[in-house]
C-alpha cells in the first residue's frame, strides 16, 4: 500500500513537472494610455529616473526606500537602484535606449524578493495635440516563474500598477502643459 502511496506522489509531482516545462517561456504585458501633451513633455517624464517619483506606481509605497541615481542624469546609461520594503523589493533598472519622443528602453534587474531579469518599454506617438503611450514589459520565465503563474496572473498582478502609473504619468504631464 505505502508503494502505490509513493507511486501516486511521485506521478503526480512528475506530471506537474512536464506541465510546469510546457508552460510559456516568456511573458509581456503592455498597457496604453493617451495623454493630452506633446509626444517630448511625455518621453521627459520616462527618460529621466528622478521624474519618475511624481508617476512611478511604487515609489510611494515605502516613502523610506534608499534609492540611488548612477551614470547621466537622463538618457542612455541612467541607472535607478532602490532597495525597500516587501512591495517594492530591492533592484535596479538601466536605461538601454531612448530615442527623443520616440522609445525608452530599461534593463530591470530584481534582487528581492525574487531575483529576475525584465525589459520594460515606453513607446510614445503623437496623435494630433495628443500622445499615446504604450508601456510594456517582457521577459523570460524560469523553471520556478513558471510554475507560480500557474497560479498567479502576471497581466493581473503588473497590469493594474502599469495602469495606475500611466493614469499618473497622464496627471503630472497633462498639468505641467498648462
Amino acid at each position: 500500500m505505502l508503494k502505490r502511496i509513493l507511486l501516486g506522489l511521485v506521478l503526480v509531482i512528475a506530471l506537474f513537472a512536464v506541465v510546469v516545462a510546457l508552460q510559456p517561456s516568456q511573458f509581456r504585458v503592455a498597457r496604453t494610455s493617451t495623454i493630452s501633451a506633446p509626444a517630448s513633455r511625455v518621453f521627459e517624464q520616462v527618460n529621466d529616473f528622478r521624474s519618475w517619483e511624481r508617476w512611478s506606481p511604487w515609489a510611494k509605497l515605502d516613502p523610506a526606500a534608499k534609492v540611488d541615481f548612477e551614470g547621466p542624469a537622463a538618457g542612455q546609461g541612467a541607472v535607478f537602484k532602490w532597495a525597500g520594503n516587501d512591495k517594492i523589493g530591492e533592484g535596479s533598472m538601466t536605461l538601454i535606449e531612448s530615442r527623443p519622443a520616440e522609445l525608452v528602453r530599461i534593463k530591470v534587474d530584481f534582487i528581492k524578493p525574487f531575483a529576475g531579469t525584465s525589459t520594460s518599454e515606453f513607446a510614445f506617438k503623437p496623435e494630433g495635440n495628443q500622445t499615446s503611450v504604450t508601456w510594456a514589459t517582457s521577459g523570460q520565465h524560469n523553471f520556478i516563474s513558471k510554475a507560480m503563474c500557474m497560479f498567479m496572473n502576471m497581466d493581473k498582478m503588473v497590469g493594474g500598477d502599469m495602469e495606475k502609473g500611466l493614469a499618473q504619468m497622464k496627471s503630472v504631464a497633462e498639468a505641467s502643459t498648462n
